[in-house]
């Protein structure tokens, strides 16, 4: 799970990383899946002569692809973020984004995003939900070009929320 808010450990960008793999018992692959797992959150470049390194030292962006590429070190079936990017700049957006675009290959991933913007661009399926009831669950396209339901309608043309 990534969280609204970036929660880097206090500890090194790589022990960050492998802690899971730790309470695992299975890190013999550790530094391949530290590699793979900051690429594919397109943050590898940025770091990659830095892992030693306190994770606190991060900007907020480079912490919120830090907690994604901590939750991938697992190898989950099922990623959950809960609003990702809702204090992140819109270059740090993006390339969360773009990760996301890249993993839904592999894995299910369940975003949780007011942005009614950010769901368009990135997902496959879309729930609308309204005071904890689902009101409507369509495909993307589908949800946001021609909604069956009224509140739905509203909601992503900006008539209300």
């Amino acid at each position: 799970m990534v969280f609204a808010t970036p929660t880097p450990l206090p500890m090194s960008i790589a022990d960050n990383l492998i802690l899971g793999l730790r309470f695992q018992s299975r890190h013999a692959d550790a530094g391949q899946r530290v590699e793979e797992s900051l690429r594919a959150a397109f943050l590898w470049d940025e770091v990659k002569d830095r892992l030693g390194l306190s994770a606190l030292a991060l900007s907020g962006g480079q912490q919120q692809r830090l907690c994604l590429a901590r939750s991938l070190m697992l190898r989950p079936e099922v990623l959950l973020l809960d609003e990702p990017c809702s204090g992140l700049d819109p270059i740090s957006t993006a390339k969360i984004e773009e990760a996301l675009q890249g993993l839904k290959k592999s894995m299910s991933i369940v975003l949780v995003t007011n942005n009614v913007k950010q769901a368009s661009r990135t997902s496959d399926r879309t729930a609308f939900l309204l005071m904890g009831r689902l009101v409507e669950l369509a495909e993307t396209g589908q949800l946001f070009t021609s909604p069956r339901e009224q509140k739905t309608a509203d909601y992503v043309s900006g008539r209300f929320g």
